[in-house]
């Protein structure tokens, strides 16, 4: 199943037309025709089911003859993850953390970041690719770059934890998470996070856990963290 992604999309529509860029694609690349079926999310939740009953390189448009909602997953999971220096590797974070399933993403700036500035309409991209590749119905949505502090200050819902390298008292993540929760992990920068932030995160209850006895790279740590928290609500 070829999936196309459109946030306008809605289940009151009867027809749907698509932008010169979608267009030149379904025609140019995939070859469709008139009378294929092609099948579009709008990230909420719905899959919609389309006729193609006008097939042009600037202009195709599609008939809604199926539409259906998809139940979301039982937990949600929220990543705050700091920047990496090499953009290509957040960017293959973003890829897949979608593509294992994810709700929130927030970059942080941390004491020790070295990228403080991220491709916000990049990065979207990016994560719409994801989801439309892995054939999922609801996009993560990516926050704006937020300082550590701001972030830990603000009044979150659920379980909350800082992934550290620090020798101190950490539990495991997989014994740690709850099923069928709310979750907010931090990742911190190559540097990892300063002792002050790991304090400043213990005071605001985070609980610290440890992704494993190997030292991993940012984005690794991100990905590992979002498939552990996958595996357990399996």
């Amino acid at each position: 199943m070829q999936l196309f992604f459109n946030p306008n999309i809605s289940n009151n529509d009867k027809e749907f037309s698509f932008d010169k860029e979608e267009s030149r694609h379904i025609v140019k690349v995939l070859r469709k025709k008139v009378g294929d079926i092609i099948h579009i999310t709008n990230g909420k939740g719905w899959l919609f089911e389309a006729e193609l009953i006008l097939a042009d390189l600037k202009h195709c448009t599609v008939t809604l003859s199926n539409i259906s909602r998809k139940e979301p997953r039982d937990y949600k999971l929220h990543l705050a993850v700091a920047p990496t220096k090499m953009n290509d590797r957040f960017e293959w974070f973003l890829e897949k953390v979608t593509e294992i399933g994810i709700d929130e993403i927030t970059p942080i700036i941390c004491d020790n970041s070295e990228r403080k500035v991220i491709k916000q309409e990049r990065f979207e991209k990016i994560i719409q690719s994801a989801m439309k590749q892995s054939l999922q119905c609801y996009l993560p949505k990516l926050n704006p770059v937020v300082s550590f502090k701001d972030l830990i200050a603000q009044n979150i819902d659920g379980d909350k934890f800082i992934a550290h390298c620090e020798e101190t008292d950490r539990k495991s993540l997989k014994s740690q998470v709850n099923t069928n929760s709310s979750t907010l992990i931090l990742i911190g920068p190559e540097g990892d996070f300063s002792v002050k932030e790991i304090t400043m995160a213990l005071d605001a209850h985070f609980i610290p856990v440890t992704l494993g006895k190997n030292r991993l790279r940012t984005e690794t740590a991100a990905i590992a963290a979002c498939h552990s928290v996958a595996l357990i609500n399996e």
